[in-house]
């Protein structure tokens, strides 16, 4: 799957989203990936999933995990198109954990997978927590690198598309100087435009 293909899978189902977005890393932007909205359409899942697969079919991967909450859809399809079972880690008390009842074994080959990597913070704290439960991490991928490739994981790293979108911390942002409110989406039901709206799709 080419990357203006994904791209494009985002602004046919309205999940590139234009405004003042808050990120989960906490940086500002202009643009949002959406990833639930075109998640939401399992066929679009499964086509990122094995592309995403694909990359790593001899890399002999047992397990595919991802954070919670914006990896589980996409980590599953992957783990379906792999073969393998499917975790995924949750914060408990701030951190990473991996958490009802999912264990790894030493040793164990698994696949970290996120929907949007930023910093790639969620996804090192992934690795983190399954390594210090005895795991051996053999790489990572996400449907989207919105840092321009320069998330540092620890890890092989791989992305469907690489984009190329400002983040900024709160204290520079050009919109939070200019007084326009920020949107933390997901939070609210309205906040953005839809790209795609925009440009006729």
């Amino acid at each position: 799957m080419k990357a203006d293909e994904v791209v494009e899978r985002f602004r046919r189902t309205g999940a590139l989203l234009e405004g003042h977005f808050v990120l989960t890393s906490g940086l500002h932007s202009t643009h949002y990936l959406q990833c639930a909205l075109v998640l939401q359409h399992p066929s679009e899942a499964e086509a990122f999933a094995r592309a995403i697969a694909a990359g790593f079919s001899e890399q002999q991967v047992e397990t595919v995990a991802a954070p919670a909450i914006g990896g589980i859809i996409i980590g599953w399809e992957v783990a379906r198109a792999l073969g393998v079972r499917s975790i995924w880690t949750e914060r408990e008390a701030g951190a990473m954990t991996l958490r009802r009842g999912f264990t790894v074994r030493p040793g164990e080959r698994v696949l970290v997978v996120e929907d949007v990597i930023t910093t790639g913070g969620s996804t090192r704290e992934t690795i983190e927590a399954l390594r210090a439960a005895g795991a051996l991490v053999v790489g990572a991928a996400s449907i989207i690198d919105r840092s321009g490739g320069r998330a540092d994981v620890g890890v092989p790293r791989v992305a469907l598309a690489t984009l190329e979108v400002p983040a900024f911390a709160p204290a520079a942002c050009p919109q939070c100087t200019a007084g326009v409110p920020a949107v933390k989406p997901g939070s609210r039901k309205s906040g953005g435009r839809r790209q795609g709206q925009e440009e006729g799709g």
